[in-house]
């Protein structure tokens, strides 16, 4: 019988805190038009996400992906490094 893998959600978003010991948070954008007044809005969120080698500084440009439950927030894990920060 062959294995049906799913596609797994990614993100892109910016680095904002590496602090902690095989961790980043992730800061994500996106723009929705409000439901009444149809005025574009910028929604932002911030995730956690799993980097195993400490290799993410604050202001990388990454992409992270979903994964298991590693923690009580991590649920995302580290993809690539799109743009390291200046």
């Amino acid at each position: 019988m062959t294995e049906i893998k799913k596609a797994r959600k990614t993100l892109t978003g910016v680095v904002v805190s590496n602090k902690m010991t095989n961790s980043i948070v992730v800061l994500t954008q996106r723009i929705v038009r409000h439901k009444l007044y149809g005025k574009m809005m910028r929604l932002h969120k911030k995730y956690m996400a799993d980097d195993p080698q400490n290799s993410c500084a604050i202001g990388d440009q990454v992409l992270i992906e979903e994964c298991r439950p590693l923690s009580k927030n991590k649920r995302w894990r580290l993809r690539e490094i799109i743009e390291k920060a200046a």
